[in-house]
């Protein structure tokens, strides 16, 4: 059956599904928005009034039920969604425009069972390598011992797919979707539903609803560190991850630019105003070697990175060249942390999880006891 056909035969379903509030189907509604149906793997959004919000839980929970009956549906992502209309001066609506989010006071962050520490990988503007760095961080953690999962949180840009070369859906248990190993890692991305080049048309508060139902409605089993590789920038995608997820700390990655590095500094004062920690700040390309003659020319500058750590008063984790293999690598799917993991650009990460590692497990130490005899 094609994609086409399947959706087809989703909508039919969910048009099954009876609001109780208007005593018609959530189809007849426009409650369900977003849907998208990928070799099987399903995934749309209920959007309902303000006023309803976590109500309607259950109503979620039989769209979910619903899709996932039908034949030939392996999996189904549902999220909910709550709006509110635009006020307008002298009280009115302009029913012209789209909803508003509804804006309420995030709930206190609460732990992953069986995680450790949620670390970000973060950067202030897209095109730093941000997430080359975070796959290469997750396994080089892995080979430091630890018990690793890497969640791909750029639901607009998702990078993971190409860069650990993942080409199949996760799998669910009927509950939960099971996050996909490779290289010793498990992960899980959006972009594992989607085709590559299919862009996922969503406004923010969808974007954050799917972010908080693929953290949690993924099982992600024992793990020492989850990382968690950030949307680039400081909108709400980022705030609803530092407000609602608890954070061990985050790694802010940036080019010796100094264009870059204004925006760095912008994502470290994000996390610093929501008391995050920053365990340290990555200089990504931040040197070119010459695969010829070995000689090093800084291309984007040198020496910011660690430059603006030290103003910040944040660790400097490392350098990462700038050279053809670690793109080569990441191109074919084959990080270079795992393809030459005994070459230097395996190093440099290597270096630099060593100091994330040792972060972690400062944050974790208990404070001495004082004994008074």
């Amino acid at each position: 059956m094609s994609d086409t056909d399947l959706r087809q035969d989703v909508l039919k379903a969910l048009d099954q599904v009876i609001d109780p509030v208007s005593g018609r189907t959530v189809v007849q509604q426009d409650m369900i928005t977003g849907l998208v149906v990928k070799d099987g793997h399903v995934g749309f959004v209920v959007e309902v009034p303000a006023e309803r919000g976590p109500k309607s839980e259950p109503l979620r929970k039989i769209c979910e039920a619903m899709a996932l009956g039908v034949k030939g549906v392996k999996s189904v992502t549902a999220v909910l969604t709550a709006h509110e209309d635009n006020p307008q001066p002298g009280g009115g609506h302009d029913h012209g425009q789209r909803p508003a989010v509804n804006r309420q006071a995030p709930p206190p962050p609460e732990g992953l069972p069986g995680v450790g520490a949620i670390v970000a990988v973060a950067s202030g503007k897209g095109g730093v390598g941000k997430s080359t760095v975070a796959v290469n961080l997750a396994l080089s953690l892995a080979r430091l011992g630890l018990k690793v999962g890497l969640m791909d949180a750029d639901i607009y840009g998702p990078s993971v797919p190409r860069l650990l070369d993942i080409r199949t859906k996760p799998d669910s248990d009927g509950k939960k979707l099971i996050p996909i190993e490779k290289y010793g890692i498990v992960a899980m991305s959006l972009g594992f539903l989607l085709k590559e080049d299919e862009a996922a048309i969503w406004r923010g508060p969808m974007v954050q609803s799917a972010l908080m139902q693929m953290l949690n409605d993924t099982k992600w089993g024992e793990l020492d560190v989850l990382v968690l590789d950030m949307p680039p920038g400081t909108g709400d995608a980022q705030l609803t991850i530092t407000q609602r997820v608890p954070l061990k700390g985050a790694v802010i990655v940036s080019t010796p630019q100094d264009i870059a590095l204004i925006d760095a500094r912008k994502g470290v004062a994000m996390f610093q105003k929501v008391q995050v920690p920053i365990l340290g700040i990555v200089e990504n390309m931040s040197m070119f070697v010459c695969p010829d003659c070995g000689s090093r020319h800084d291309i984007f500058g040198h020496g910011g990175a660690r430059e603006t750590a030290d103003k910040i008063g944040a660790p400097f984790l490392g350098e990462i060249p700038l050279v053809p293999r670690i793109r080569e690598t990441s191109d074919a799917g084959t990080p270079v942390s795992a393809a030459l993991p005994d070459g230097p650009e395996a190093e440099a990460f290597l270096a630099v999880a060593r100091q994330v590692k040792a972060a972690l497990e400062a944050e974790s130490r208990p404070a001495p006891k004082i004994v008074i005899e």
